[in-house]
């Protein structure tokens, strides 16, 4: 989730107040990287289904970390923001694939669907609802290259957090 809030408001905000990108076209590289964001579901999920959503939400992770790493010399990048965008919104895409699964094997059938839907929800809105405001102070405090640092930390989280979770299933 917090991939998702960087990519969609906090890249959108910085971009047209910090890098004096135009509105309209950066809205519209958003939308476009958005189709691929699309794509990436169908992808992981798949492989979810030949690797296990376990395997696959730790691989994305590991990538997210990665992509973290160099977020800002892409953000910057002199061609445009469309390789950032086009990269990042992939990777929600990929997240989001096995995350159904791997969230619902996490608990036992009886309470599976409140467990995964609360664990869902309170991710989404505790977990990463502030992401752009922490995102935004971190960039004019310290520079873009620590929201970077910022989603690879939540990556290395989630990372872990897959690794030792216990499956019912």
């Amino acid at each position: 989730f917090v991939l998702f809030y960087l990519m969609t408001v906090f890249a959108l905000s910085w971009a047209t107040t910090a890098l004096h990108q135009h509105r309209n076209a950066f809205l519209v590289q958003q939308m476009i990287s958005a189709l691929l964001f699309a794509a990436g579901i169908p992808i992981a999920s798949m492989a979810s289904d030949r690797y296990g959503a376990r395997a696959v939400s730790m691989a994305v992770a590991a990538l997210i970390f990665v992509f973290g790493l160099v977020f800002a010399p892409l953000f910057t990048l002199g061609v445009g923001p469309f390789p950032f965008l086009a990269i990042g919104l992939l990777l929600i895409g990929f997240t989001y694939g096995p995350l159904g699964t791997a969230l619902a094997q996490m608990f036992p059938t009886a309470v599976r669907y409140t467990g995964s839907s609360l664990a869902f929800n309170f991710a989404g809105i505790l977990g990463a609802s502030l992401a752009p405001y922490v995102a935004t102070w971190l960039a004019k405090t310290y520079g873009l290259q620590f929201v970077g640092y910022y989603l690879s930390a939540a990556a290395l989280i989630t990372f872990v957090a897959f690794r030792f979770a216990r499956y019912v299933d």
